[in-house]
């Protein structure tokens, strides 16, 4: 099993044989023995070592893979996942300092973290705004938006969709209803337009991802999603988007500047 050396089973504990077996593995990954990328031990080489039936493997297996540490590739084997760079979701990423100098909040903060970040899956349309989505604009129940659906990828690795709606009114025949908003994104365009922001309210909560959700950002069995929902206000309170966003919570540190004033 190359560089591992595994315990063996403990006959006295009353833990689980499957789950001591997933505990010594999950140990091995934990303490970077076995790294993003590195195959786990085979189902074969486990029975040697352990002494244990196929199945009692399999459950070993299954475990770590419910909770997101390991993925299997038909014919190949079990892997540890492959991880982005975690992106530390600050309370100032929305600061105009990143519009100022041509880069949406994605693109500054990743680049910060030594990323490469991209973007894909771009649709942009125009339809009747969401009964929420309307009462979050604050617009009435026949308003129409534009609609800008995208994912966030680090390295490659899919980590965030993103859904913005923004009035009609303000954005129809501007940048912002086609596919590329230009440097510094939407925000930077709104406040081209006139509506300098003020202030973003968002919401945030963990839950399990729907299956499309999951497969648009390669997520394995056991991996929560962070779903926020944002506003942005401009100068003089008037919301001039909604942002619907899902985030691989592996990816994000949530890290926010509280004062105590």
């Amino acid at each position: 099993m190359g560089n591992l050396t595994l315990p063996l089973i403990d006959p006295a504990s009353d833990r689980a044989v499957f789950k001591q077996i997933s505990d010594h593995l999950r140990g091995e990954i934990e303490a970077g023995r076995l790294q993003p990328g590195d195959k786990v031990p085979s189902e074969s080489q486990l029975i040697e070592h352990y002494g244990v039936a196929r199945m009692t493997i399999r459950q070993a297996l299954r475990e770590l893979q419910s909770e997101g540490l390991t993925v299997a590739e038909h014919g190949r084997g079990v892997f540890v996942r492959s991880r982005p760079p975690v992106r530390r979701l600050g309370s100032d990423r929305f600061a105009r300092r990143h519009r100022d100098h041509g880069k949406a909040a994605f693109i500054a903060e990743t680049e910060g973290i030594g990323g490469k970040p991209s973007v894909d899956s771009i649709q942009v349309d125009e339809t009747q705004a969401p009964a929420d989505i309307g009462d979050r604009l604050s617009l009435g129940s026949d308003a129409r938006v534009i609609r800008r659906s995208r994912r966030y990828l680090i390295n490659g690795h899919p980590v965030e969709t993103a859904v913005s709606y923004i009035p009609a009114e303000i954005a129809r025949g501007t940048q912002i209803s086609t596919p590329d908003s230009g440097p510094g994104g939407i925000y930077a365009r709104l406040e081209e337009l006139g509506h300098r922001l003020d202030h973003f309210d968002e919401d945030i909560r963990a839950r399990m991802p729907t299956r499309d959700e999951a497969r648009a950002l390669k997520l394995p069995p056991g991996v929560p999603v962070f779903h926020l929902v944002r506003t942005a206000f401009a100068e003089g309170g008037r919301a001039v988007e909604v942002c619907d966003t899902v985030m691989s919570s592996d990816a994000y540190v949530l890290s926010y500047h509280l004062p105590a004033r």
